[in-house]
């Protein structure tokens, strides 16, 4: 039997129909989805779940993706946890990089390909030990 261990993925992200979408393409491939509409729900749950990586959208009305990002990274138990940025805001991508290229694990821009998203999933996934 092939006991191949599911790898939990959290994605934050304010619209639900990207949520699905995520869910759709991941699952697919085997992992693990949740979603979360929002900043504040969204770090709940990386710290309830403490998830193998993180989909995060920077754009949300209630907490942005940086604010999260940061807290995930100043505690404890978060901080290992990889994070892909998810932002359809390609024209400040370049500040954002500028600002965050050392710690971010990778980024995609909206839209993206499932093919694009599944790669950057698994070779996120592929450098962490387990």
């Amino acid at each position: 039997m092939n006991h191949t261990i599911v790898k939990h993925i959290v994605c934050i992200e304010d619209e639900p129909e990207m949520i699905d979408l995520i869910q759709l393409i991941l699952s697919r491939r085997g992992f693990e989805v949740s979603g979360a509409p929002g900043g504040k729900e969204g770090l709940q749950l990386v710290r309830e779940t403490i998830p193998d990586l993180v989909l995060l959208d920077l754009m949300m009305p209630d907490m942005d993706g940086w604010e999260v990002y940061q807290q995930m990274k100043a505690e404890e138990t978060t901080h290992n946890i990889p994070v892909i940025i998810v932002t359809a805001k390609a024209q400040n991508i370049d500040k954002v990089l500028g600002l965050h290229i050392a710690k971010v694990d990778d980024y995609i821009a909206k839209p993206f390909s499932p093919q694009e998203l599944i790669e950057s999933v698994e070779r996120i996934l592929k450098r962490k030990p387990d």
